[in-house]
């Protein structure tokens, strides 16, 4: 369980002043420059110990990531971007950072930036979060206007700017060499990796592409050190996280809570219990909708983390946990998804172009049960051809939810199938 002391999102429901004043007094903006000056490789290094991982839903290490940037440049300018685009059905927890807590996000760009040799700093926000962009930008104004950044930012002797890019509502873009696309005024389609984005990023120069929430933790972790935020979770599984829990609990809500802290108590502490009480548990997708659900009465014990629901045959993700009781139509629901899925899908391969509308259509009939038990085992065939053979992830996102589902509930399918059969022998 999280200490209010370890917070590092002091205004995370808009309790308190937004402003630069307000966050300033709740100890943001406090030594900035004094970080700067410790250097390149000290901030590294102190991400690196602190175990962070992104936050984004790939949990790939943050230190490694940002090492991977040229140390010294080779003539071409070097970028940061933020992956504000939270298009992950389920996920809403950036949206928070950015509308009550912004300047967490902002002094975490500029000592990012420089951490990687970036003057400049790009945002790139979902095109349905307006009020959201509203706040940012004021808070970029404020920074600006009181020479946190800019030339010379927060008197650190680094020049840096940074820019607010409005997306066009694109699930694609949350890709971040299909965002890199849509920044440079492209059609956001994912790019064939390497070169990646470190080599070759936005505009073909050397580029890092973080999450909000990654960033956003990261001047708070350097002031306090990377030992402190280790401290807190399992070993590989470091730091404090944010969790949005939505679907059948009291109080749906978002919190930041102790990574690796047990569903169970997740749930009673913050939301008030299961619907029903938790024999009504059904199912829980665990990191947004491409991962894979997991049944209820395997979920009740499962520590909340990478590597424990790795184990439990699904994922973190962006730790979006969507609960479903026993009112649920899991086949309706996954069909859903199915239909998301293909909708974003940019068609650049023919997989997933092909495949998404497919399995969707498949699954439009499970749902009605005008389908053969046969064609289970055909759908999970699909499912696997797509896995795996796209440019980027969507092919994934689209198979893992109809492999859990099968996986978990494949007898309600054959139920359902067989019950539309009865039915039409009666009619007869």
């Amino acid at each position: 369980m999280l200490k209010d002391e370890n917070r590092i999102f002091t205004n995370l429901y808009g309790m308190h002043d937004r402003t630069l004043k307000g966050a300033q007094a709740r100890g943001h903006w406090d030594g900035t420059a004094g970080i700067i000056k410790k250097g390149r490789d000290w901030i590294i290094n102190e991400m690196k110990a602190s175990g962070l991982r992104g936050r984004g839903g790939a949990g790939f290490p943050t230190g490694l990531k940002w090492s991977f940037m040229p140390k010294e440049s080779d003539g071409r300018p070097a970028y940061l971007v933020v992956n504000a685009d939270e298009s992950e059905p389920g996920t809403c927890k950036d949206r928070e950072i950015m509308r009550h807590d912004p300047h967490t996000l902002i002094e975490g760009c500029l000592i990012a930036s420089f951490a990687m040799n970036a003057n400049a700093c790009y945002i790139y926000i979902r095109g349905e979060y307006i009020r959201e962009k509203e706040a940012l930008q004021a808070a970029i104004d404020e920074c600006y206007a009181a020479g946190l950044v800019g030339p010379n930012a927060a008197k650190s002797g680094w020049d840096f700017d940074i820019y607010l890019t409005h997306g066009a509502g694109a699930y694609i873009c949350g890709e971040e060499t299909a965002l890199l696309e849509s920044l440079e005024g492209k059609k956001g389609m994912p790019r064939m990796k390497p070169p990646f984005p470190a080599g070759a990023g936005l505009y073909g120069c050397p580029t890092t592409v973080n999450n909000v929430e990654s960033i956003a933790v990261v001047p708070t972790i350097l002031r306090r050190g990377g030992d402190w935020f280790a401290g807190m979770g399992r070993p590989n599984n470091a730091g404090t996280k944010l969790f949005a829990i939505s679907g059948h609990v009291n109080n749906p809500c978002v919190v930041e809570e102790e990574m690796s802290i047990s569903f169970e108590e997740l749930i009673e502490k913050h939301c008030g219990g299961i619907r029903g009480g938790w024999d009504n548990l059904k199912a829980v997708i665990p990191g947004g909708s491409s991962v894979p659900c997991v049944r209820g009465e395997n979920m009740r014990d499962a520590v909340m983390d990478f590597d424990a629901l790795k184990e439990k045959g699904s994922s973190l993700g962006t730790a979006a946990v969507i609960v479903m009781d026993n009112s649920t139509d899991m086949i309706k629901a996954i069909w859903r998804l199915s239909k998301f899925y293909k909708h974003e899908s940019c068609g650049q391969c023919t997989p997933c172009r092909e495949g998404t509308g497919w399995m969707m259509r498949v699954m439009a009939r499970l749902v009605e049960g005008n389908a053969s038990v046969e064609e289970i085992d055909m759908l999970l065939d699909v499912t696997k051809q797509v896995e795996g053979h796209t440019i980027c992830a969507l092919g994934d996102a689209a198979a893992w939810p109809i492999q859990g589902l099968i996986k978990n509930f494949r007898d309600e399918i054959e139920d359902r199938i067989k019950d539309k059969r009865m039915a039409g022998m009666a009619a007869e």
